[in-house]
């Protein structure tokens, strides 16, 4: 079930934000960018490969967590299930925030807003890629690429701000 539901999520995540992002495109486009900036094309690229990442991520949680909470004693299965929780919980909260982004930096156009919304996003991500580290080490190494990608987002909406302020 879950095999079908998490990637799923992902298409809709992808989906909702290329929707938001593709309303804001024509002010975007007359926006001054840094020169650093990558083309829309790699963008798209990289997006993919990100999402296709957090897809195994889950998945891969999502099956190692079942086997955790299997074995053990009632403290052990407790303390799993209570990691696993709050490891679902972020990872909805992320998909939120990452939707969000594009709500509030493509189609509200507030680049500070934006910025502040994406260390919000890449926070969720580091304490995702924690949460992963003790037991899911797997899937935290494929968040990771997401972790920098926001990080690198930032760095570049906070120019954009800078050059367009």
């Amino acid at each position: 079930m879950f095999y079908i539901f998490i990637p799923l999520v992902v298409i809709a995540v992808s989906v909702l934000g290329g929707l938001l992002t593709s309303g804001g495109m024509a002010w975007y486009q007359t926006l001054i960018l840094p020169t650093i900036a990558p083309a829309g094309s790699v963008i798209g690229t990289v997006w993919t490969v990100i999402f296709i990442l957090c897809a195994v991520a889950a998945i891969w949680f999502w099956r190692k967590k079942k086997s955790v909470s299997a074995g053990g004693g009632a403290v052990t299965v407790k303390n799993s299930a209570r990691l696993a929780n709050w490891t679902v919980a972020l990872l909805i909260v992320n998909a939120i925030l990452n939707i969000g982004w594009s709500w509030v930096f493509f189609n509200q156009q507030l680049l500070g807003w934006a910025i502040v919304e994406m260390v919000v996003l890449n926070l969720s991500n580091l304490a995702l890629i924690i949460l992963f580290w003790k037991k899911y080490r797997f899937a935290a190494y494929l968040w990771m690429p997401y972790f920098l990608w926001v990080s690198f987002a930032t760095y570049l909406a906070v120019n954009i701000w800078l050059l367009n302020g």
